[in-house]
């Protein structure tokens, strides 16, 4: 392969992998789950063969590029239209400890062992185990935690100031996602759809399809997004 050649392989792959990352998204790159991780490689392998390897032809090389990016941007629509399929694709959140106890089930299901889940949690300023009521592994990875109350940060009732509502979750819930009502969450909080109805009614929402999001907050306030909204 003569310098030229080589070069001009340089210069192709970089521009291409620079423009199909720009269309794939930013979550390519932030949020690294199973299917990022395999799209990222796979990808990555592609352009460095195009970039090196005599033996694949610069067309062949493209159009395996772009062909993989399809997929990618494809797969990656569907991950937003489907919970099934971005249960499939992605996994799902993995609660680690749950009311301060730990589920040892979860632990080995995310191929973890108590050292590693109590690194995870020194990294969230969580040095003993006892100071947290839940730790949720994310499906990018990341542990997210609760800390219990007396180790939370300072709040209004450490200032005086009276507490007017009171938990019905230790976390915000989601009910509805893409206008699609979660009755699962919705029995675990004790509501129902009657409920979640009249709150949206109370908004000004005529109809869950009119929602992209919406949770269910610790006091117990309903949290709306609606669809379309505007960045300004």
């Amino acid at each position: 392969m003569s310098i030229f050649e080589l070069s001009l392989r340089i210069m192709i792959a970089f521009v291409t992998l620079l423009i199909l990352t720009r269309l794939m998204g930013r979550k390519e790159l932030t949020q690294m789950t199973f299917f990022n991780f395999v799209s990222g490689i796979a990808i990555g392998t592609i352009g460095a063969s195009l970039a090196i390897d005599s033996t694949l032809s610069i067309r062949n090389g493209l159009i395996a590029l772009v062909g993989w990016s399809i997929i990618t941007i494809a797969l990656g629509f569907l991950d937003i239209k489907s919970k099934k399929a971005r249960v499939l694709m992605e996994g799902q959140p993995r609660i680690l400890i749950k009311k301060g106890k730990i589920m040892e089930d979860e632990l080995r299901k995310v191929r973890l062992d108590i050292d590693a889940l109590n690194t995870l949690l020194r990294k969230k300023n969580a040095f003993s185990i006892s100071e947290v009521d839940y730790a949720i592994m994310e499906t990018d990875g990341e542990l997210s935690v609760l800390k219990k109350e007396p180790k939370q940060p300072l709040t209004k009732f450490d200032m005086g100031v009276l507490q007017t509502t009171f938990n019905v979750s230790p976390t915000s819930t989601q009910v509805i996602t893409d206008g699609m009502i979660n009755k699962s969450n919705l029995e675990k909080l004790n509501l129902n759809t009657q409920w979640l109805q009249q709150q949206l009614q109370s908004s000004g929402v005529h109809s869950v399809s009119d929602v992209f999001y919406a949770e269910v907050q610790k006091d117990g306030t309903l949290y709306i997004d609606k669809r379309n909204d505007v960045l300004h």
